[in-house]
């Protein structure tokens, strides 16, 4: 199998909730403050995780196991509550307070663990190499969040969630978390355009 044919090594996954409460998104902000106050210190935890791993990776050319687990949970963390709250408005099933997978939950990510890492790219993957998207994201992002206050909407006056307003949600998140897995050097791998 050529590199071309293989998928990419990031996979988020989110199960849309059928039917979502109409009014539900209205108080998700405030339901979901526990999560954010968590994700706030784990975030914290995480960038001197990313130095560390900096330097064995300079080193060894290898993330350590034990920190590379820490990193996904974060970024698992948070794509569960971004999937419940305004990132996608997928669910209404409140997000646990885990950095483990959850099978029974909707939303989950999973980052495949690299044997091997360069060196050299450590230096610029996550800033220079990845500025196109950084870019792309930053706009993409405006129109995620039109689109969460457009589906909130619909969802108040039908109770329906369109499924191309999903597609566009998910493939934007997914976009965006095959970067941030990159820039935590957690993949090597440049991340593709698209939202697939």
């Amino acid at each position: 199998m050529n590199e071309a044919s293989r998928a990419y090594p990031v996979t988020l996954t989110g199960e849309l909730t059928i039917p979502p409460n109409r009014w539900m998104w209205l108080v998700k902000w405030l339901l979901a403050i526990p999560h954010y106050f968590v994700l706030y210190f784990l975030g914290i935890a995480a960038g001197v995780v990313w130095i560390i791993a900096w330097f064995a990776i300079l080193f060894t050319a290898k993330y350590p196991k034990g920190l590379f687990d820490f990193s996904l949970g974060v970024l698992r963390w948070g794509w569960r509550v971004g999937f419940y709250s305004y990132n996608a408005l997928g669910t209404d099933k409140y997000p646990p307070f885990s950095l483990q997978p959850d099978p029974s939950y909707p939303a989950d990510l999973v980052v495949e663990y690299p044997e091997r890492l360069s060196r050299g790219l450590i230096w610029v993957k996550w800033w220079l190499l990845a500025i196109p998207h950084y870019i792309i994201l930053y706009f993409l992002g405006i129109a995620a969040g039109v689109m969460a206050l457009v589906i909130g909407l619909i969802l108040l006056f039908t109770g329906k969630y369109p499924q191309d307003l999903f597609k566009f949600m998910m493939g934007v998140n997914r976009w965006s978390y095959r970067v941030s897995a990159y820039a935590s050097l957690m993949r090597d791998e440049y991340p593709p355009f698209h939202f697939d």
